[in-house]
């Protein structure tokens, strides 16, 4: 405790939530907040989130995690485990993985936020894409 270690590459994982779950579950729906404690878990160590991931349900071994993040990674860190569990198919398969290549796996486990009906509404904003001419590509 107490080294700074700006060097180490880490990555931030955040899970894919559909909108329709934001008065469930708002925290999981959130990305932006699930980032930033991810950021907060990163410099209280000494560390720089170097990659921010947003993903849902992704095997353990998907390129999007290994290589397609711009590379090697030190270090993955996830908001708490309900985000792990909603990112990834397996987490114990990713922990696996994990230890394989190297990399160590954290979840921040901070305090998530307070969300209120005008919070919510924040999100939904910031999430809410117009579908007009949308051809799903």
């Amino acid at each position: 405790m107490g080294d700074v270690v700006g060097d180490v590459r880490v990555a931030a994982i955040a899970s894919l939530t559909p909108l329709e779950e934001l008065d469930g579950d708002p925290f999981l729906v959130d990305t932006r907040s699930q980032h930033a404690m991810c950021a907060r878990w990163a410099a209280d160590r000494g560390y720089v989130v170097t990659h921010q991931l947003r993903v849902y349900g992704l095997r353990p071994d998907h390129h999007a995690l290994w290589g397609g993040a711009g590379g090697r990674v030190e270090l993955f860190v996830a908001p708490n485990d309900r985000v792990l569990e909603r990112a990834l198919v397996s987490v114990p398969g990713f922990e696996a993985e994990c230890r394989r290549r190297g990399v160590r796996l954290e979840l921040a486990g901070l305090e998530e936020p307070v969300y209120t009906a005008r919070s919510k509404a924040g999100v939904h904003r910031r999430l809410s894409m117009p579908t007009a001419g949308y051809d799903g590509c």
